[in-house]
């Protein structure tokens, strides 16, 4: 039988990762794909780079449209990343009714909808595996080994620059920017960090996942998100000694009571005993808890070269397995059949139900402990802990520590307000989300 032929855009790492492991481990793809795999054509805007890249035998186009719709192409693999013109190069394959690889998280979490259902409409298949957690194969554990389950919530650790920089503020006892400086060096950080920094990149890969663990359409614009550039080394330091670490989280979690489902990416304090707590450096990890299973633990490198390349491969092969079965009986694309996929929304972060570790800078005077705590008593917030500590911030103030309980987001909004309005209170409070993961 003929080889499957690939088209691929992009000649970066991960493209020439993909051409490695396609040579390397070909004779072992073929035999579990029941037939080759081979790329045919590179789409790239310098042939030099791309030669340099992945050699002189693999044919180099600089035309992406015309490779996109070549009747040589059976399937084609997206890695230029971005949205507007991977979203027109991936609809225009579509429709020429080629299959369809993507590493792209940004593509899928914004124009999902629209691309999967071309793909229905067409009869093609989208493989998104790279899309999230690099190596880690969590979308097919979500779509199809999961399948039995009903997912409860997905927590993950689901972009590696920002665990590096946590992993090392923890263990250096440094400061954001110090830290940021150089995981850029060591080339964890991009000379322009905000997508990952801001929670942007995490955000669009839980999105992804909420899709798939929900039966409902991709949503990015409404995840809830925030990053990591507020965070201290105080603030480290504090959740430590209450057997706590900091982890930038990707949440998503089915809310019964009110028919809703959170979506929303923060920095999270974790039980240290827990497993994805001790997940450090630029490592992923993602948890899921099913109500058959109960909790599952996936982990490993979230990018790479050859880590995400596995899960391109890994595309490749499903797709040249499935590539003669009738298209109504494949998987999903997330999951659900797409006339069955639901209505239930994504709940404002208002509606958000968790405990709370918040740290005030305040006045080293009698009463002002008094007037924290009743404030929060005041708004049905019960505190789980309490610490107080001098403050590095100047003489005659000290550092109040507390740990809530569960809550609902907007009674704790609202007593931070008035908390932070006190004269005894000297600086903006410090809040950061705790989950529990049990």
């Amino acid at each position: 039988m003929k080889p499957i032929r690939v088209g691929v855009l992009g000649a970066g790492v991960v493209a020439s990762g993909v051409v490695k492991v396609l040579n390397r481990n070909q004779q072992e793809i073929r035999r579990r794909a029941g037939r080759g795999i081979e790329v045919t054509a590179v789409g790239a805007r310098s042939l030099d780079k791309a030669h340099a890249a992945l050699g002189r035998d693999i044919e180099v186009t600089t035309d992406l449209e015309a490779l996109v719709v070549r009747p040589d192409i059976d399937i084609v693999v997206e890695l230029i990343g971005g949205t507007d013109r991977a979203k027109s190069l991936v609809l225009a394959a579509i429709a020429a009714g080629k299959h369809v690889v993507t590493a792209n998280k940004a593509l899928l979490a914004v124009h999902g909808n629209e691309v999967f259902a071309a793909a229905h409409a067409q009869g093609v298949m989208v493989g998104f595996e790279a899309a999230v957690a690099g190596g880690i194969p969590i979308i097919k554990a979500l779509r199809e080994g999961l399948t039995a389950n009903r997912i409860e919530w997905i927590a993950g650790i689901i972009n590696g620059t920002t665990n590096f920089i946590l992993s090392q503020m923890r263990s250096k006892g440094l400061d954001f920017g110090v830290v940021l400086k150089e995981a850029q060096r060591l080339g964890y950080a991009e000379a322009d960090p905000t997508f990952d920094i801001e929670g942007i990149d995490a955000a669009h890969k839980a999105t992804i996942m909420s899709a798939i663990a929900f039966g409902i359409p991709v949503q990015f614009d409404k995840a809830h998100v925030e990053g990591i550039t507020p965070l201290q080394a105080a603030d480290i330091r504090y959740a430590e000694q209450l057997g706590y670490r900091i982890k930038l989280l990707g949440i998503t979690k089915r809310r019964d009571d009110l028919h809703g489902i959170e979506l929303r990416v923060h920095p999270t304090l974790v039980p240290a005993k827990r497993l994805i707590a001790n997940v450090e450096g630029a490592m992923n990890a993602v948890v899921v808890q099913g109500d058959a299973v109960g909790t599952t633990l996936y982990y490993g490198k979230g990018a790479g070269s050859e880590p995400t390349a596995s899960a391109v491969v890994a595309d490749l092969v499903d797709i040249t397995r499935l590539a003669t079965a009738d298209p109504d009986h494949r998987v999903p694309h997330l999951a659900f059949q797409p006339d069955a996929l639901a209505d239930t929304p994504i709940l404002p972060i208002e509606q958000v139900i968790t405990s709370f570790y918040l740290r005030l800078v305040v006045a080293d005077e009698a009463g002002v402990l008094a007037r924290i705590t009743g404030i929060l008593a005041e708004h049905g917030i019960s505190i789980d802990a309490l610490l107080q500590r001098e403050s590095a911030e100047g003489e005659h103030q000290t550092d109040v520590i507390i740990l809530t309980h569960d809550t609902v987001e907007g009674r704790m909004a609202q007593a931070l307000a008035q908390m932070q309005a006190l004269p005894t209170v000297l600086a903006p409070i410090v809040r950061i989300r705790k989950e529990e993961l049990s």
